[in-house]
Formats: C-alpha cells, structure tokens, sequence
C-alpha cells in the first residue's frame, strides 16, 4: 500500500532527517519547515520508527484543505478515507494546533474534526456507534493560515524515548537533538569521542550507538505495531534485521566528564540501560582541569589514550546559565577550551550554547554555525575544525 508519511523535526534539523530518509532509500516529496514528507508503504512505517534518530515522529498524510469556516472543516474531514487506516474498533483522538486560522479555538476544531470522523467511519461501517476499544490512531490536525493538514501518528511516544534514559539531570537535552550533533559533527567510529560536559551521558550515549549502528528504536514499541494494516511478521523482520545490522566488534574510544558526581552515575545508568557501559569511559572531574595526555586516564583506570596528535572529536552542550551553570563557572570553561584548541590543533570542537559570547571568548570564529533549538531555547551549534586527518591510500 503505498503511503505519504511525514517525519517531524525540530526546528534547524530538517536537512538530518532528510538524509536519514534517503539512505533509508524513500524518495523525498517536499521539505519545510518542522517537516518531511516522503512516500513509502507500511514497511517504510516500520522502518522510520526503527532507523530515524533526529525526527520526532513519523505521520501518515491523510489530507490537506483550506477551511475558514466550521462547515468546511467538517465536510473536508470527513471526505478523507479514514477507514483506509481506522478500523472499526480502532480507537482515535484528535490533537492539534492552530496559527493564524480563522479557526482559531483549537478544541472546537477537535471537536468538529472527531464528528467529522465518527460520521465517515459510521457511515462505512454501517454503525451507529463506534466502540473506540481497539488500538490507537491518533489523529493531528496542524492548521496554518487556514490550511489544515491532517496526519495519523504511527509512533506514539515521540522517537526521542529510546528507552535507555532511566536516570535524569538538570536540563537534559534530547535524545533526537544529541544525535543531530553527532551527525553534524567529524565523528566516526575510528577517532576519539570527548564529552566534556556530559550530563546524563546522552551525546556520548548516541555517538556509541550511531558507531555500532545500533537502531534507536529497537528496544521500544510504537503506536503501529498494534496496528492491523501492518502484519505483526514485518515488524518482526525488520527487528531481526536490525538486530543483524548492528556492529559490536568495533573498538570506540568515547569518554564522558562532568564535575557533577550525580551527573556521572545518572549518564553510568542510562550507558548500562542501552548496553553501552564497556564503550564508553566515565569520568568525574573538573573538565578545566582535563590535560590531553595520558595521566588523566591512568589515573582514572582507563587504558584508552586521547592525546593532542589525535584527530579528536570534542561534542558538549556547554552550560549556559540559562539552564545550568553560572557565568563565571562558564568562562572558566571557555578559557580551557581556548587552550585545547591551541595546544591541540588536531581536534574539532563541536559546541551548542545559547551564550552569543562564546566566539569572543575563544579568541576564534566558528568555521561553521547553524540555529538549532534545545527545547525552547534558541541555541547556535559552533564548530571549530582541526587539521584533517590524511587521505587514507
């Protein structure tokens, strides 16, 4: 059954999630803002929920219409094949939003769009009533400038939800958005990975499994697998399959740091979590005490090196005062980055922070900048590239 689905993104990763669905091999119809759409079929609705790590969830398009009155928006909903996905006991809630309509009250439009529905349903299934006790399709309007567009979620828990993240810290940053970073960043699973400021250990956490080509979503469930149009033997496939595609033998040489203790045991328990706690080297210190040598990972117990004449890769969401830190604690980090960066000409820095002063601070400009949002903070992700590694013959 061929299908329209839309990825949602987080604002800034648009072009990720993009990539990430062509090299699942799905021809890209449009990207905007906040979206993706694509077409696939029901194995593509399988294999977005287990493959994508930077969208949010994945939709099927039922439909888009322009509505300025109540009426409209009724008969247009109800003109969309929703028994092509709903079954009669299928159970499906409305949510949404609305921006600049003329159908502002988003919950007069659930109701109208729920009737909607109900009646197109009814009216297929030859019922009066719908009992609403089987699985869920839940049902997304987004009305913009009175142009609604009408999605069904196949994900249920946004795709962030791993399933690993069982200890938490103060201003964690998304799963999603944690593995965007790594992806815009030199990492590859043959170099150095430092989190100087892990917090609960999610970068370093996804960068371990980006290198083991892990799937995100292959130790949770979604919405679809309850789902009647997609045979429970292709969600068992691609499962194995995924399972099969994943590379455990490969050496990572990934270390975490915070100066918070509780930080370190929450980002311990979540590596454990993910079966990720032999790939990556936790440390509680001070990271403007960390020097790029051998002494601090003896001392530590740790028989990995990351030393100055390696092409290092240095990925942190840096505190910011906004969320955590405090200004002076933050320059402090900064005069320590400024040194790697000088005495270590061969590492790249990959740095996201709401602090417009930290190009001033670092004495450098970023070789590239991009907007991105850390929940609802506007955030930039500074890069400050190394000397590339040779060509390999």
């Amino acid at each position: 059954m061929k299908l329209e689905l839309v990825a949602t993104a987080t604002f800034g990763l648009e072009a990720v999630v993009r990539r990430e669905i062509e090299a699942l091999g799905y021809r890209i119809i449009k990207t905007e803002d906040g979206r993706v759409t694509y077409m696939g079929d029901e194995r593509a609705v399988v294999r977005s929920n287990l493959w994508l790590r930077t969208a949010d969830r994945v939709y099927i398009r039922m439909g888009e219409f322009k509505a300025e009155t109540f009426e409209e928006l009724f008969q247009q909903t109800k003109g969309i094949a929703w028994e092509d996905i709903i079954p009669a006991d299928g159970s499906f809630p409305v949510v949404g939003g609305s921006v600049k309509s003329a159908l502002h009250s988003v919950p007069a439009c659930q109701s109208i769009i729920k009737k909607a529905v109900v009646s197109r349903l009814g009216d297929f299934y030859f019922t009066e009533t719908l009992p609403e006790t089987g699985a869920e399709y839940r049902i997304r309007f987004i009305a913009h400038k009175d142009s609604f567009l009408m999605l069904i979620d196949t994900s249920g828990t946004g795709l962030h939800k791993r399933g690993y993240r069982t200890a938490d810290v103060a201003a964690p940053i998304k799963e999603t958005l944690a593995a965007a970073l790594v992806q815009l960043s030199f990492y590859r699973k043959d170099r150095p990975l430092v989190d100087c400021c892990c917090g609960s250990g999610t970068i370093p956490i996804e960068a371990a499994m980006i290198a083991r080509n892990i799937a995100p979503g292959l130790g949770r469930s979604f919405a679809a697998e309850n789902w009647d149009l997609i045979a429970k033997d292709i969600w068992k496939e691609e499962k194995r399959l995924a399972f099969e595609a994943a590379d455990f033998d490969t050496e990572l040489s990934i270390r975490a740091m915070d100066i918070d203790r509780r930080a370190v045991r929450a980002a311990k328990a979540n590596a454990d979590e993910a079966g990720l706690t032999d790939d990556i080297e936790f440390i509680c210190m001070d990271m403007t005490r960390w020097e790029p040598d051998t002494t601090n990972t003896l001392q530590h117990g740790s028989d990995s090196k990351i030393t100055k004449d390696d092409y290092a890769v240095i990925i942190s969401n840096l505190p910011y005062a906004l969320r955590v830190g405090t200004t002076e604690g933050n320059k402090q980090i900064y005069k320590k980055l400024k040194a790697l960066m000088e005495q270590c000409p061969k590492w790249s820095f990959f740095l996201i922070t709401a602090d417009k002063s930290i190009e001033n601070e670092l004495g450098r400009k970023a070789d590239k900048r991009r907007k991105l949002y850390n929940g609802m903070i506007e955030t930039q992700y500074y890069q400050f590239h190394g000397q590339r590694p040779p060509k390999q013959l």
